[in-house]
């Protein structure tokens, strides 16, 4: 049994998320939790030998991955489809880069991962937005403009995020063969981002993109990391995954030239320390997980003001403040400012995001209370100096 109920003051860690004094961030998505004791044993461990050259990838780095994602989710990747990254994000940005040209499309379904524009739009290309349709209760896909989007001449690209950040959702099967079957009609490559993919409800299985037909595994690349699932983000560790040989010549060449391909001494063995030790550790983190988002829906039913979208997978919430806040970005200001409580405004994320906020719940349960009664207090301080 691992204690998730523990709260580590990370002030002095030199941490992103509390860089802040007296306040409570709860909007980047790392979390609050201890990793798993077989990661930090490997750090330890490797350590102990105080030479830290350069490092390349035993064959165990391979082996942890493939295995894992064979074990369960049936997808059976091979050794060659496989590359170092040191994150998922400068992947993506290289990627964008080889698969594209200046002006080039590359369509995204919003509300979506925010960073994904930058990888896109620092480099001249342009975010062309599917939007996804919210009916008040859960978000799909509008097919028809999806298939408008991929359409376009200049498409070339899709980034899809599976499951998807920020709302949580799992994507189906079919889902994915149909987005495979229209992104190849149209010629459009896909990169699929499954960094959140272990972060599951229990019981909640996803779909590799890859693995639910030959057309989806020879028209895509898939970024995979056990930095979101194992809370080691900062040690700088992804794989790309591309079986179409021709496509992955492309990609990996790209990868080494933009110098993000190369793996510091501690990326390999905590990798495979957390795929080949971590599973019961994982388990237990979403049955954690998944009562943190039960405390919130209770919570935020007492809140007719706001909508909890309900969500499979992540630690990420996605909360409707569309009945009252005049935007996101100013309701986070004044919460920032009334109570403390950073979250991170849904328009980051495009499509109908301004009517939502997401809030980062990996975090012991205590903290998740204080943060939920922070936001309780801010949506009725703000009601009451702005709806009047």
């Amino acid at each position: 049994m691992y204690d998730f109920d523990i709260e580590t003051d990370r002030s002095k860690s030199d941490s992103v998320k509390w860089s802040t004094k007296n306040e409570l961030p709860m909007w980047i998505a790392d979390m609050d939790f201890k990793v798993a004791p077989a990661i930090t044993q490997a750090i330890i461990e490797r350590a102990r030998h105080e030479i830290f050259g350069y490092t390349y990838l035993p064959d165990s780095w391979y082996s942890s991955i493939i295995d894992w994602w064979d074990r369960r989710y049936g997808l059976k990747i091979q050794k060659e489809w496989l590359h170092f990254a040191t994150g998922i994000v400068p992947a993506i940005t290289s990627i964008v880069q080889r698969v594209t040209n200046v002006g080039d499309n590359v369509v995204v379904m919003t509300p979506v991962y925010d960073i994904f524009f930058h990888s896109i739009e620092n480099f001249g290309r342009h975010a062309l937005e599917s939007k996804l349709v919210y009916d008040g209760e859960s978000y799909k896909i509008d097919f028809d403009d999806l298939e408008r989007a991929l359409a376009d001449p200049l498409s070339t690209l899709m980034i899809l995020c599976n499951p998807h950040n920020p709302l949580g959702k799992v994507w189906t099967k079919d889902e994915l063969k149909r987005i495979g079957m229209l992104c190849k009609k149209y010629g459009v490559t896909v990169i699929s981002d499954e960094i959140h993919c272990n972060l599951m409800r229990p019981g909640k299985v996803y779909t590799p993109f890859a693995s639910v037909d030959e057309t989806c595994k020879l028209n895509s690349i898939t970024c995979i990391s056990a930095s979101k699932t194992f809370n080691i983000a900062g040690l700088q560790s992804a794989a790309v995954a591309v079986p179409d040989p021709i496509l992955r010549n492309k990609i990996f060449r790209g990868l080494e030239s933009d110098e993000v391909g190369e793996p510091n001494c501690f990326a390999a063995v905590t990798t495979v320390a957390a795929f080949t030790q971590g599973e019961q550790w994982l388990t237990e983190l979403n049955e954690y997980i998944d009562m943190n988002k039960k405390t919130a829906r209770d919570f935020l039913r007492k809140l007719p003001q706001v909508k909890l979208l309900d969500c499979d997978a992540s630690y990420l919430l996605w909360i409707n403040i569309g009945k009252f806040a005049r935007s996101s970005v100013g309701f986070c200001d004044f919460l920032r400012k009334d109570t403390g409580l950073w979250l991170a405004p849904g328009a980051n994320y495009r499509g109908n995001g301004d009517d939502f906020v997401r809030m980062n719940i990996a975090c012991p349960r205590s903290r998740l209370l204080d943060g939920l009664n922070r936001f309780a207090v801010g949506v009725g301080h703000y009601i009451e100096k702005f709806d009047k």
